[in-house]
């Protein structure tokens, strides 16, 4: 990456005013499916078991044989709670805001946010798919909406 590529990412990273991943090794082909528009989660290849958040080994049979594979992206709101305390300045717009549990398909809990609705529409067992927030070249989010 060029000086001036790096330039630029920052200021698309500082334009973006909430707390921003920083990938590392273990996690950068979740990020790298998240840029593609997917949703990829570890499986272990002996076993079958799926894990979240990323692991080295399998969390059934402890073997390090995980690799990577694209989830479904469809699930169901598990448990919800509304933030109205400002904990960081990015979110203050935003306010009250979502932070979201959702049951993936593959049998996964995964931390998120919900989008495309209001908070007062939120319900427990609403059935939701991944959506993407682009926040740089480098770093896109999974998120979730309800299905249509």
């Amino acid at each position: 990456m060029s000086t001036k590529q790096k330039e630029e990412r920052m200021t698309q990273i500082s334009d973006y005013k909430k707390p921003v991943p920083i990938p590392d090794e273990a996690s950068k082909p979740f990020f790298d499916g998240a840029r593609e528009h997917l949703l990829l989660i570890q499986r272990c290849s002996t076993c079958g078991a799926v894990m979240w958040p990323v692991k080295s080994r399998c969390d059934n049979c402890l073997r390090p044989t995980v690799t990577w594979v694209q989830a479904s992206g469809k699930g169901g709101l598990y448990s919800f709670a509304l933030m109205h305390q400002v904990y960081h300045p990015g979110f203050a717009s935003e306010a009250p805001y979502n932070v979201a549990q959702v049951d993936l398909e593959e049998g996964l809990r995964i931390l998120t946010n919900i989008v495309g609705c209001s908070n007062a529409d939120l319900h427990i067992g609403m059935s939701l798919e991944v959506t993407f927030e682009e926040i740089s070249d480098e770093v896109t989010l999974p998120k979730f909406k309800p299905v249509e």
